[in-house]
């Protein structure tokens, strides 16, 4: 179809179109190219390096709500995984020239030598309400030379991309074969330690973990082990852990629970601590008989508030997922032990005749506030006090 002489697109070298037909003109940023996956946004002030590395945003388009991303640039340290997971990203306005002690490169820059294809001069207040009011959808970002975009072609390939129900993304994103961690949590200055004088081991099964969560929990004195999300229980009691962890990752929990499961009833059987974190919480929940369900807006950002039933205390959380757990459908054996004051969201449960527990949240702080560290402790206090009583 001839675009009208004033059209936007004549001038545009972006398009994010959506399965509905809804289309923003825009600049191109990063790679050049067509990518499709689902659309969300996320409303963190901080961390877009973080946010755009983690792998629990494999097959997703981000938008970002806050205008200003870029202005501190990108560096080597702040990455969650070596390569990013998600499909592309929408800025209100271009990036400016970086500004911060700690950038080595551009975001424009960056994101292009890992092929992120990204717009910006998006309204990203109405994409926002349109997912808010609509839910989420599917979409399809073009970035190329000025007035070459077909249309019809990009709002074909936003009609027909898959959804993510039914989608097992954790293999995707899993890491290839076992391997040791050490690396501990950054300190300004210090830059990262390293556990030298572990406490005790765990094993954690990778289904995108990200790297901070992993020097959190070598920050607590762990030895850490990490094995791929297919690891079976032998493989992973093999380690002699003396606790188990069950790490982020994105995609259909029902689709990676058909071989992960299976795997992680029997862990449970062994009596070893074992923690959880957003798609290892609905593993785990799967595991022990409840359900999970697709979310009409799903939580992204690094402003949640959560209430933590078991002490009282609120604490602002970093999440991002788009399925839950059905609290409902949680066993007698199950204790709910954290709720979001958003929407009543389950969002932590243990077992009460098991040292087993998890939260739908990040605790590892990267991006967002470090409300949620103490988790990380409490896994590290539970398995002391198995090895004490054993």
């Amino acid at each position: 179809m001839q675009e009208a002489s004033n059209s936007p697109a004549l001038a545009a070298t972006a398009a994010l179109v959506l399965a509905d037909g809804t289309v923003f003109w825009g600049l191109g940023v990063g790679a050049r190219g067509i990518a499709e996956g689902e659309l969300c946004f996320n409303t963190s002030i901080t961390g877009y390096q973080e946010i755009l590395t983690d792998p629990s945003y494999a097959g997703q388009i981000i938008t970002f709500t806050f205008p200003h991303i870029g202005n501190v640039g990108t560096n080597d340290e702040d990455l969650e995984t070596t390569t990013p997971a998600a499909r592309g990203f929408v800025l209100k306005a271009l990036p400016t020239e970086p500004s911060n002690f700690r950038s080595t490169r551009r975001l424009q820059d960056w994101t292009a030598a890992h092929g992120l294809i990204g717009i910006a001069g998006v309204d990203t207040r109405r994409v926002t309400r349109l997912l808010r009011d609509k839910g989420p959808q599917n979409a399809v970002i073009w970035h190329g030379e000025a007035g070459s975009a077909d249309l019809d072609a990009l709002k074909a390939q936003a009609k027909a991309a898959p959804s993510l129900e039914g989608l097992d993304l954790a293999i995707t994103v899993t890491c290839a074969q076992t391997y040791a961690w050490d690396e501990t949590p950054w300190e300004l200055g210090q830059g990262f330690g390293r556990q030298e004088s572990p406490r005790f081991k765990v094993v954690a099964v990778d289904y995108g973990a990200k790297r901070n969560i992993l020097r959190c929990l070598a920050g607590t004195g762990a030895e850490v082990v990490v094995v791929p999300a297919t690891a079976t229980a032998d493989e992973i009691l093999a380690h002699e852990p003396d606790g188990i962890f069950l790490s982020n990752g994105p995609g259909d929990p029902a689709a990676t629970g058909e071989y992960a499961v299976p795997q992680i009833r029997r862990l449970i059987e062994t009596g070893k601590p074992t923690f959880g974190i957003c798609l290892g919480h609905q593993l785990l929940a799967l595991a022990v008989g409840a359900s999970t369900e697709k979310m009409d807006r799903g939580h992204r950002g690094a402003n949640q508030p959560v209430k933590d039933l078991t002490t009282g205390k609120v604490e602002i959380t970093s999440q991002n997922h788009g399925f839950r757990v059905v609290a409902s459908s949680l066993p007698a054996n199950a204790e709910v032990t954290h709720v979001s004051l958003f929407d009543d969201t389950l969002e932590g449960f243990r077992l009460t005749d098991r040292p087993v527990f998890a939260v739908q949240y990040h605790p590892e702080a990267s991006p967002g506030p470090k409300d949620s560290h103490y988790l990380f402790d409490r896994f590290a206090r539970l398995i002391e006090k198995t090895k004490t009583d054993a």
